[in-house]
C-alpha cells in the first residue's frame, strides 16, 4: 500500500470502466486523483465519492480532451486543487467497429481526435505541471493496435499511432526524467463492451476459448498494472508496450 503516497494523478475518461478502476486503485495507494470525464458527470461523481468514502482525495473535472480549451481548463483545475502533477493516464478513448465501406469521415476523425490528438494535448498540458523530479505518463492503448481484428481498421490504426507516440516520446524525454509507457488491454468487460453487445456474445465466447488464462479481463486487471507503472517499482521502465490480455495475443 501507499505506493503513490502524495502523488497527484490525472486520469482521463475516468467516469467508468478502466479509467474508473485506475482512479480508484491510485487513490487506494495514496494518490490525489483528478477524475476527468467528458459527459458522464454522475459517473465521475460516483468515482470521487467511492474514493473519498474510503479516505482518499479526488476531484472531478469535465473536459473533452479532444478540445484544446477543455484540456487547458483540466490542468488549470488540477493546479488550482493540488499545485502540481506527477502522473498522467491517457485513458479517454472511443472504439467503433465497422466494415471499411461504412467508415465515415466523421467517425474517422472522432477516433483520431480523441484517441491520438487527445493524448497529445493532455501530454502537452501535463509536462507543464511536472516538477523538477519529472513525471510519469501511461497511455491506455489496445492489443488491437498490433493485432487488428476485422472491421477495426480505424480503431486499430489510432491505437498503433498512440503506441508509436509512446516510443517516440520516451526518446524525446531523454534527460528529463519523464517516463512514458503503454498498457495494451485485451478483452475487458466494461460498460462499453457490455452496451455494445460484445459481453455475452458468440465473439466473446470464441476469444475466451483461445485465451490461455480462460476468461475475459476486468478493469482491475488493467488498474493493477497501471499502479505498478506509476510507482517507483517501475522506475527503470520507459517506452514499453505492455500487454495485459490473458495471453491471447502472445499465441
Amino acid at each position: 500500500m501507499n505506493k503513490l503516497q502524495n502523488k497527484v494523478a490525472v486520469v482521463t475518461g475516468a467516469s467508468k470502466g478502466i479509467g474508473a478502476a485506475i482512479a480508484t486503485y491510485f487513490a487506494a495507494e495514496g494518490a490525489n486523483v483528478v477524475v476527468n470525464y467528458a459527459s458522464s458527470k454522475d459517473g465521475a461523481d460516483n468515482v470521487v465519492k467511492t474514493i473519498t468514502d474510503n479516505g482518499g482525495t479526488a476531484i472531478s473535472v469535465q473536459a473533452d480532451v479532444s478540445k484544446e480549451e477543455d484540456v487547458t481548463r483540466l490542468f488549470e483545475e488540477t493546479k488550482k486543487a493540488f499545485g502540481t502533477l506527477d502522473i498522467l493516464v491517457n485513458n479517454a478513448g472511443i472504439y467503433l467497429y465497422a466494415p471499411i465501406e461504412e467508415v465515415s469521415i466523421a467517425s474517422f476523425h472522432q477516433h483520431f481526435n480523441l484517441n491520438v490528438l487527445g493524448a497529445v494535448l493532455a501530454i502537452q498540458g501535463a509536462i507543464k505541471l511536472f516538477g523538477a523530479a519529472g513525471g510519469n505518463i501511461i497511455n491506455i492503448s489496445s492489443e488491437a493496435g498490433r493485432t487488428p481484428l476485422p472491421t477495426g481498421a480505424v480503431y486499430s490504426a489510432s491505437k498503433a499511432a498512440l503506441d508509436a507516440m509512446t516510443t517516440a516520446l520516451s526518446k524525446e524525454f531523454s534527460g528529463r526524467n519523464i517516463r512514458i509507457n503503454s498498457i495494451l488491454p485485451g478483452i475487458v468487460e466494461t460498460e462499453g463492451s457490455r452496451s455494445g453487445g460484445f459481453i455475452g456474445s458468440e465473439a466473446e465466447t470464441r476469444l475466451v476459448a483461445t485465451t490461455p488464462l480462460g476468461r475475459t479481463g476486468q478493469p482491475a486487471d488493467i488498474a493493477k498494472v497501471a499502479v505498478f507503472l506509476a510507482s517507483e517499482d517501475a522506475a527503470w521502465i520507459t517506452g514499453e508496450k505492455i500487454s495485459v490480455s490473458g495471453g491471447i495475443y502472445g499465441l
